[in-house]
């Protein structure tokens, strides 16, 4: 009886991701499993810690997962100390002619400006698809198409905050803290990834650290791959332009008060 107590207590005890098929990535120890640009990253307390300085690193350098990801739902507890933003790559692939640390592709973005949190962006690709709180579908063209809309997902970046990616097929969807921010149906064949690496973003500029202290996976069964109909799009569905980026970096804080003339 006392062995079957035991049994019971451990298996309540498991964590919550394991019984969800979640894998953890991190192991919370070290950076086994991931590749890593020397001096950038560290593992201190059970977190990861990426410190970014002025000129190092030099262009955007990325944490990278040593595995690849087709179709899944990935969970990542992040917060950024200072003045900057992070971001989760995935289905990405590497620029080695740049560094061996450059990725190109999907990113789920870790920003303190709102209409930038979490939404669906492009690493040296296409871009901004579509701000937080917009849903778009991209046409085989190239063209982006805005298709739904929802109160933009706030939240304080110093603070530990859930990203979530699901990608099935051509569809993928971003969430903060449980809520979805942005939708992005991707039909343009010759541009889009159905798969590719998983990876964190450590961005140049401004000082700051990010610090993860979670990264779970999930695979997912294979979704399908959505085609195009102009005519299935939903009412109100209207061509947009590219977003313009509102603050490559983040919010910068406002100069300091010293009491003397500023320059003329």
């Amino acid at each position: 009886m006392r062995r079957v107590h035991l049994l019971l207590f451990c298996l309540c005890s498991l964590p919550a991701f394991a019984q969800d098929g979640f894998v953890a990535l991190f192991n919370g120890r070290d950076l086994s499993g991931w590749d890593v640009e020397p001096g950038l990253w560290r593992v201190q307390d059970g977190i990861i810690i990426g410190t970014s300085e002025v000129g190092r690193p030099k262009t955007n350098s990325f944490l990278i997962w040593r595995g690849t990801v087709r179709d899944f739902e990935l969970r990542v507890t992040i917060r950024v100390v200072g003045d900057n933003n992070s971001g989760v790559q995935y289905r990405s692939r590497r620029l080695p002619e740049i560094t061996p640390w450059t990725i190109q592709g999907y990113q789920c973005d870790v920003h303190p400006v709102d209409v930038h949190t979490a939404m669906t962006y492009e690493e040296r690709g296409r871009g901004i698809f579509g701000y937080n709180g917009v849903d778009v579908v991209m046409d085989p063209s190239g063209q982006r198409w805005q298709v739904g809309e929802r109160p933009p997902v706030t939240a304080d970046l110093a603070q530990w905050n859930e990203f979530a990616v699901i990608a099935r097929g051509n569809r993928l969807e971003h969430k903060l803290n449980g809520r979805t921010t942005s939708v992005f149906i991707d039909h343009d064949e010759k541009n889009r990834a159905l798969s590719g690496l998983v990876a964190l973003q450590l961005h140049a500029g401004t000082p700051h650290t990010i610090q993860v202290k979670q990264v779970l996976l999930k695979t997912l069964d294979a979704g399908p791959v959505l085609h195009f109909d102009a005519a299935a799009l939903p009412p109100g569905a209207r061509k947009i332009d590219k977003p313009r980026v509102v603050s490559a970096q983040g919010r910068n804080p406002p100069p300091k008060k010293t009491g003397a003339p500023g320059p003329k």
